[in-house]
């Protein structure tokens, strides 16, 4: 049992607290989850890179070294390298026997003709693979061995191995045997290093890499008859480079991959036939070895590759070629793993790409848009002889919404003080802890109303002043803003028009003197009064700010006032006046200063509030879409815009930056940065002409490229945050931001 007069007893939590909490909890997940998604991204973007040989490739090649520490009967053996005991030895081809090798392989459009001709003629072929390419096309090399032709590795990137650590050679190797077991359910103790050619030419710096995977159980193959196809030089010469001299045994490279195959697709039908003629029969590698009694490498396991075998148990267990091993355990589960990764990165990122000419388009196309349409707007609105109509002269009723605002109430109320136009000052406290209703009736203003109310949220609050106001016009604004002298005048001569029933204002940033306020002020300026200029002359305003807005009252009242369905009660009002048939139009002339939030967290916290209410009022004015009449207009022409310029495009938006960052670093440093600055430059032009068109001053543009780089990153990540939140169901309540008070005046902050 609880007693109210026990001392220590702790307060039960308030309705607010509770949400408050709830709200909390909820959302460090989701920013986890936000912050997981971008680094899927960029991981996915990694190993696409990494398996065209963009992220982490190696294009040097060694030449003209020394050969000094090569055991002689190593460069004078035959093609094959094997290190059974430990002991080097060679194995030459069989006479008039051709073991028929392909290298850099699978290739989508010429490995499966060339499978097609080794089928046709009863041929098998000893297929190099680079594992790169098998993770890509595993489909092929599934079928491949299934054909009962042979494979061996080609290291995973197609990098000369001589240059490399022995960690990097244990992982060329290592995962291109993940990727023939994920591919094929094998793995294999062949291996043929790239840009290598005869015995003769294994030098100082390569010869301690083959022992290395000698003693690791592989066995190495190398050419003495050289097709030369790479070179295109027509099928002739290609049958006749290819062919052995006086009847020996020869290990023959073809390329199945690397370039343009064609004339190698021609040459290689005539080249079995005319070898078939001379009597040559073709095998495998290890039918090589076996011609040769050297036996193969069989019995070692090659390293990396858990669960191999010995070649006697493999061909007694299956018919798996003798180099081959079945795949088991870990290995088979991590291969497949492997492919599917790359499948849905081969998959994500073309995709990706597609959806970043999309988002690119449709970025140039709305700045485009929005110069234009911003030029018409102001040269319209600017003329002499422009007029909304008689001049209105009537009092309205300003309302303010308060809570918790002891800083700076005293000056907004001041502001109001000096309007040039006759107000009533409805100020509804909300249930503040701070004193803010006793300051606001202490100042004893005589046309100011203090309404108070307990705590119920913003839209409640604003309702409320809606129901007490005395005059046909409401404006509404944010306890934290001031208004010039002339702002109410301004803010509402369009009602002189009896088809508009709600006005958005011109909201500055007062506390611009900062990094984040001079962010937040190019943003208001370019990305908010620029759009304002759009929407209006199309007819599909979204959003009148909570700063500065005036509604006609029965029109508020027609839509229901500010719904609690959503966090963006302004936005969501907004599209209700639109459906109901009543104009929403832009006055620039009718500026008001805020205090925008001065921390990243408070504006995390606010900006996140903003696009997922924003989201919100979307969803729940989607009927829109298929209404007729003005409701219909703006669901067919002001949704579409909204959705893509504020959620899709937004959304999309990191990619353009991820794959700057990730051109800069792996492919074209230059290039990139150029694409970049040409980007920023354009930003810059539309953002010089909205300051030019709000007579702010060029200065704070300085900020813009630093802007690009934090500002917006932040944005993203507030977005995507909302997008799961959406996703995965959640509320807030209205949010109360940490004010300092430091907008006094306006003349203080212009």
């Amino acid at each position: 049992m609880t007693t109210t007069s026990s001392r220590g007893r702790r307060r039960a939590p308030s309705r607010m607290e509770r949400a408050a909490g709830k709200a909390a909890a909820l959302q460090k997940p989701r920013v986890i989850l936000a912050g997981l998604l971008l680094l899927a991204l960029t991981s996915v973007m990694l190993l696409d890179g990494y398996l065209r040989a963009e992220v982490g490739g190696d294009q040097r090649v060694r030449t003209g070294a020394d050969s000094g520490s090569v055991p002689d009967d190593v460069l004078d053996g035959g093609p094959i390298l094997t290190f059974r005991g430990g002991q080097a030895t060679t194995v030459s081809v069989p006479d008039r026997t051709i073991a028929l090798t392909f290298d850099d392989g699978p290739n989508p459009t010429w490995t499966p003709q060339v499978l097609d001709i080794l089928e046709k003629y009863d041929v098998p072929g000893t297929f190099f693979l680079v594992g790169s390419m098998v993770s890509r096309y595993p489909s092929i090399v599934k079928d491949m061995v299934d054909q009962g032709n042979e494979v061996g590795i080609h290291t995973f990137t197609h990098v000369d191995l001589s240059y490399q650590s022995d960690a990097r050679v244990n992982r060329e190797m290592q995962q291109t045997q993940l990727a023939l077991a994920g591919a094929a359910g094998i793995t294999t103790t062949l291996f043929r290093a790239p840009y290598s050619s005869e015995t003769d030419a294994i030098d100082n710096y390569s010869w301690p890499v083959y022992q290395k995977l000698g003693q690791d159980g592989y066995t190495s193959v190398f050419v003495d008859t050289d097709s030369d196809d790479w070179k295109k030089p027509g099928v002739s010469k290609i049958v006749k480079w290819a062919t052995p001299e006086d009847g020996k045994g020869a290990s023959v490279l073809f390329h199945d991959a690397g370039g343009e195959r064609s004339q190698t697709i021609k040459a290689l039908p005539e080249y079995i036939e005319q070898m078939k003629a001379k009597g040559y029969t073709f095998t495998t590698i290890s039918g090589a070895m076996r011609g040769q009694g050297a036996g193969s490498a069989g019995g070692q396991r090659p390293g990396g590759v858990p669960g191999g075998q010995s070649a006697e148990a493999g061909a007694a267990a299956s018919p798996l070629q003798a180099a081959h091993r079945e795949a088991t355990g870990t290995t088979l589960y991590e291969g497949k793993a492997l492919v599917a990764a790359v499948a849905v990165a081969e998959w994500t990122v073309p995709t990706l790409s597609v959806g970043l000419m999309v988002v690119g388009v449709a970025v140039m196309g709305r700045f485009g848009m929005m110069l234009l349409l911003a030029r018409r707007h102001y040269r319209q609105r600017n003329k002499r002889r422009f007029s909304w109509g008689p001049t209105v002269t009537g009092p309205v009723s300003v309302i303010v919404p308060a809570y918790n605002e002891k800083e700076c109430i005293a000056n907004t109320l001041n502001s109001l003080a000096q309007s040039t136009h006759p107000v009533e000052i409805i100020v509804v406290d909300d249930g503040s802890t701070d004193g803010t209703a006793d300051i606001a009736a202490s100042l004893g203003m005589p046309n100011v109303r203090v309404v108070r109310q307990e705590n119920a949220g913003k839209p409640a609050a604003l309702n409320n002043g809606v129901r007490n106001a005395s005059h046909d016009v409401v404006v509404m604004m944010d306890g934290d803003t001031v208004f010039e002298p002339d702002t109410v005048r301004q803010l509402v001569q369009p009602f002189a028009d009896p088809n508009v029933g709600a006005v958005a204002g011109n909201a500055k940033v007062g506390n611009r003197d900062t990094v984040i306020g001079a962010w937040q002020h190019i943003e208001y300026v370019m990305g908010f009064n620029l759009d304002r200029r759009m929407y209006d002359l199309l007819r599909c305003m979204p959003t009148i700010p909570g700063a500065i807005g005036a509604f006609r009252r029965d029109a508020v009242l027609e839509v229901g006032g500010m719904s609690e369905d959503t966090l963006a009660e302004d936005t969501d009002i907004t599209i209700a006046m639109h459906r109901a048939g009543w104009r929403v139009v832009y006055q620039e002339h009718a500026r008001a200063w805020t205090e925008a939030p001065g921390s990243l967290k408070q504006l995390w916290s606010q900006r996140y509030r903003w696009s997922y209410g924003t989201m919100q009022a979307l969803w729940k004015h989607r009927k829109s879409l298929t209404d007729k009449g003005p409701s219909g207009r703006f669901g067919r022409v002001g949704m579409p815009l909204v959705v893509l310029f504020q959620i899709v495009t937004p959304v999309f938006a990191p990619l353009i930056d991820v794959f700057t960052a990730y051109s800069m670093i792996f492919i074209d440093f230059k290039a990139a940065l150029l694409a970049w600055l040409a980007v920023l430059g354009v930003q810059l032009v539309c953002a010089a002409y909205a300051f030019r068109l709000d007579r702010e001053k060029y200065r704070y543009l300085l900020m813009m490229p630093l802007q690009q780089l934090a500002y917006r990153q932040m944005m993203y990540l507030v977005l995507i945050h909302s997008c799961i939140t959406a996703l995965t169901g959640g509320r807030l309540r209205w949010q109360k931001l940490k004010r300092t008070g430091e907008v006094g005046t306006p003349a203080g902050v212009s």
